[in-house]
């Protein structure tokens, strides 16, 4: 939803009228996007695996994309964006059906299910990433970057200080904070010598349910640390890290490259397409970043890995300033320059 706010703003300020379609989840998460109308419209994932219900989905589709026809021959768009997911399928569908110049862009290193029907068609397959694969051949691709939140633009610091006497760790693990994340961190940090403990300054979001438990191992260990399911001012905790360990969704990697940190990225393993491995491939090319699978991502092996890694300033600097080199900041001028220029070419 955030690319979508992001480009929906930055035509809003030039002087568009944006619409949005969308289905009955996205709807719920559509609050802050400056759109109007916003049009609910059916749509269904579909998934080979369960026949039965693959078919209402597909049905569920076929009528979402004429309601979306019957909305595009009344409102009369210039250009319909796509940004991926069975929520866009009826927009996206009915836009090309009728003839209309349309946009696609994919946040992840690999382009998605939908987005991959549509990105022969499109004018311009915009994504989050340098590298995209599965992308069909004669696609126009154009790697822009993610839009990112404005908060976390402003926050980017200037520079990367490495860590003198104190070490900040910041550990996210998405917006509710992964299981495993806050399972094994508190115990790898646990098992850290002495001498790098005294060191650490914590800072975790954690699941509910894992909270009491991390906040009694860093107490006993007399680890300063901050541990929250949620943190409103997740920006702040991000530039003041020497390192940072969390998932490896599109917009995390993007925040981690635009702060020029060095990280320990661990992709969801049921990620369609393991596309989260692909995500922090960018950084670990780059020597930016550390990838551990979750069959691998136990308390042993991210011991021996904070061991290694905390304490080498110049490999922390060093990585820091890769991730810096991968950052892109303009996303969201590149994604409304593009959507113009469809228009303008169509």
């Amino acid at each position: 939803m955030f690319p979508a706010q992001a480009l929906a703003e930055s035509l809003k300020a030039q002087g568009w009228d944006i619409a949005m379609l969308t289905d009955e989840r996205g709807r719920k998460h559509s609050g802050r996007i400056p759109a109007d109308p916003i049009v609910e419209v059916q749509a269904a994932t579909i998934s080979p695996r369960r026949p039965l219900a693959a078919i209402k989905g597909i049905l569920k589709l076929m009528k979402g994309v004429s309601q979306a026809k019957t909305f595009i021959k009344d409102w009369k768009p210039d250009v319909v964006v796509g940004f991926g997911g069975y929520p866009a399928y009826p927009a996206m569908r009915a836009a090309q059906n009728l003839g209309l110049p349309t946009v696609i862009h994919e946040q992840n290193a690999v382009l998605g299910r939908v987005n991959r029907v549509f990105a022969k068609r499109a004018m311009y397959v915009a994504s989050g990433f340098e590298s995209l694969s599965k992308l069909p051949k004669n696609a126009n691709h154009k790697p822009i970057g993610n839009p990112l939140r404005a908060q976390i633009i402003a926050a980017i610091p200037k520079k990367y200080s490495p860590p003198d006497k104190t070490i900040n760790i910041a550990i996210v693990g998405g917006s509710l904070g992964a299981r495993l994340i806050s399972e094994v961190m508190p115990a790898a940090i646990q098992k850290l010598p002495k001498a790098l403990q005294s060191r650490l300054n914590v800072v975790q979001q954690t699941r509910e349910e894992y909270l009491e438990q991390a906040r009694s191992i860093y107490q006993n260990t007399g680890i300063p640390h901050l541990c929250e399911s949620f943190f409103t001012d997740i920006e702040t905790h991000l530039a003041n890290a020497h390192y940072v360990i969390g998932r490896a969704g599109a917009s995390s990697v993007s925040e981690i490259a635009v702060m020029g940190k060095p990280s320990l990225l661990v992709p969801l393993a049921i990620a369609m397409d393991d596309h989260q491995t692909e995500n922090a491939k960018a950084l670990k090319s780059l020597g930016a970043a550390d990838i551990l699978p979750e069959s691998k991502f136990t308390p042993e092996s991210v011991k021996a890995l904070l061991e290694d890694r905390l304490n080498d300033a110049n490999w922390l600097e060093t990585a820091a300033r890769s991730a810096r080199s991968a950052a892109t900041t303009n996303a969201t001028e590149s994604m409304a320059e593009l959507v113009i220029a469809a228009v303008q070419n169509a």
